[in-house]
């Protein structure tokens, strides 16, 4: 019995002790594995501290900045005021002024009634024939439709010049002549062009637009028509047909200015009939851009294939001016 005893209280010993060693060693493994999670989490709050101190920093210096405007804005606001506050006092004393005022301002108002009386007894005195002078200074003049029997009532103008060597040689001064006298019975329009017989532009940057009409530009239309050089084929038509198709417009007052020598083209007739369709006409019978010209006689100074261009320019010229509600001049 005593050794069943002894081998049963032994096994329960070390079954005991068996326990209690698992248990310590688990008791161990915690402590080491809450050491190990203790420098994370210690990371952890050390950089959500950061972030806070940052961020309140942050909010200082903008608490700071605002405190800085608000105290300019007390500073002019206690500014203003102080000189509204002088205003006001200085209203004061110019009230307290106007009673002693309001008797001499009576005396004035009484003696501007006398002139005013005077004035108008004075003006109930003019003569008939002072009064029929003021009438006609205050009626503008008329300006008359027509000059040399060409009418200037048109709001812009397109001067179609032919650039070719007989008019270079023999009539370019008389060229220059005739565009100022011509711009000259155009005291002021709304816009100008200038084109060559070829329908090429004197310049370019206003391609497909109207020069504005200014004291300035027309000068400088007239300069470098001084020297003005550009192809042409001595024949009005591609200048005559482009003028027309870009700028005829039915809400506008446009007129055409040939100035030219010769006539090379096929036929007369065809040239007509192009125009016709292109240059169409209100309801009134009114085409779109009145056309005139100027022949100058340049190729009459011949004999020959010459004088025959000379005559089919004035003939096509003078159909055209016609068709087209101008006058056509040629010049001696």
């Amino acid at each position: 019995m005593s050794r069943r005893r002894r081998a049963a209280t032994e096994g329960f010993n070390l079954s005991f002790l068996d326990a209690i060693s698992c248990g310590f060693g688990a008791i161990v493994i915690l402590l080491v594995l809450t050491k190990m999670g203790e420098p994370v989490a210690l990371e952890a709050s050390r950089l959500d501290l950061e972030g806070r101190i940052l961020r309140l920093e942050e909010e200082l210096v903008q608490i700071r900045g605002e405190t800085t405007v608000l105290n300019r804005e007390l500073v002019s606001r206690r500014t203003q005021h102080s000189v509204e506050s002088e205003n006001v006092a200085r209203l004061r004393g110019d009230l307290s002024k106007i009673p002693g005022e309001y008797a001499t301002t009576r005396e004035f108002s009484e003696v501007q009634e006398i002139v005013e009386g005077r004035l108008l007894a004075a003006q109930q005195t003019l003569t008939e024939e002072m009064m029929r002078l003021q009438r006609q200074l205050e009626q503008p003049p008329k300006r008359d439709a027509t000059v040399g029997g060409i009418p200037v009532d048109s709001e812009y103008i397109i001067f179609i010049i032919d650039t070719s060597g007989s008019m270079a040689r023999g009539a370019w001064s008389r060229v220059q002549q005739k565009m100022a006298e011509t711009l000259q019975i155009y005291p002021k329009v709304k816009g100008i062009q200038v084109m060559n017989d070829m329908g090429k532009y004197m310049f370019s940057s206003y391609e497909g637009k109207w020069i504005p009409d200014t004291p300035g530009r027309r000068k400088a239309i007239l300069d470098r028509l001084r020297t003005w050089k550009a192809f042409s084929n001595s024949s009005p038509v591609e200048g005559i047909t482009r003028a027309v198709r870009v700028f005829g417009a039915d809400d506008k007052k446009v007129s055409l200015y040939v100035f030219g020598d010769e006539f090379t083209g096929e036929s007369i007739q065809k040239v007509i009939e192009a125009v016709d369709r292109i240059n169409r006409r209100d309801a009134d019978g009114n085409p779109r851009v009145r056309i005139h010209a100027v022949g100058f006689p340049v190729t009459f100074t011949g004999f020959g294939v010459s004088e025959m261009t000379g005559v089919r320019f004035a003939t096509l010229m003078r159909a055209l001016c016609q068709r087209n509600a101008g006058t056509f001049v040629g010049l001696n």
